[in-house]
């Protein structure tokens, strides 16, 4: 019962999570843009916008301009959770090509420094969140509740591999089942159900909350424009 429940969960999750994201990007690309609001200093040709776009994407150029320690704590955060993606690929692909198994062999060596890179950011702006006037005023509650989601989700992580570890070959098995459309039992451990748990409500918040910035900032006129009001004269759609 327990499995059919979180099979179906699963597949749930992944649905909305897909359609959603889809829809909104889908969204960004339909709706017009009547002004022509590039944020200067703003690149003047085409090659440039992509040039900025990639500095902003990669590096979050515009948030170091901003503010050092938080661009820190973002850099961090987004990395740990690049590296804390790529740490988990074995359990969707079976077998495993030799260079995924060593870059799982050298993740696996410094595991808790990489739970500690992904918590430690989440802790610091959830904090700075609460402290700083500015931001805190600016805050609401979906704000706080990625970060704490984000921070539970670590958390169940780090207690797995350290405290109360899962059997891997049942958890991989029943991530195949899900991936493969032939469930199998999901283990027993409650860290690993509660961890599970807590990811198919991200991928099932994800498209409905800020973490689509992801992709939004694409769309956003302020970053895609070219800065030629005077060159080319921009009229919107409906003028």
């Amino acid at each position: 019962m327990l499995s059919t429940l979180y099979t179906f969960f699963a597949y749930f999750a992944i649905v909305i999570f897909v359609f959603g994201i889809l829809c909104k990007i889908w969204k960004y690309a339909i709706i017009p843009n009547p002004l022509k609001i590039p944020l200067t200093p703003a690149p003047t040709n085409a090659i440039g916008v992509v040039i900025r776009m990639i500095l902003d994407v990669a590096f979050f150029k515009s948030l170091f301009n901003s503010n050092k320690f938080t661009w820190l704590g973002g850099v961090a955060l987004h990395l740990a959770l690049l590296v804390v993606v790529a740490s988990h690929i074995r359990f969707f692909i079976s077998p495993v090509p030799e260079p995924i198994m060593l870059l799982q062999t050298f993740l696996q060596s410094i595991g808790m420094f990489i739970g500690l890179l992904f918590i430690m950011p989440i802790v610091y702006l959830f904090i700075r969140r609460v402290w700083v006037d500015r931001t805190r005023f600016i805050s609401i509650f979906a704000d706080y509740f990625v970060l704490i989601l984000l921070f539970l989700i670590g958390l169940s992580g780090i207690t797995m591999k350290y405290l109360i570890r899962p059997d891997l070959a049942a958890v991989k098995t029943f991530i195949l089942g899900l991936t493969s459309f032939c469930p199998a039992p999901i283990p027993t451990n409650p860290i690993f159900i509660t961890h599970f748990t807590l990811i198919l409500i991200l991928l099932i918040y994800f498209p409905f909350s800020k973490l689509m910035h992801s992709s939004g900032i694409f769309f956003s006129p302020t970053r895609n424009q070219i800065d030629n009001p005077r060159e080319k004269r921009h009229v919107n759609p409906w003028g």
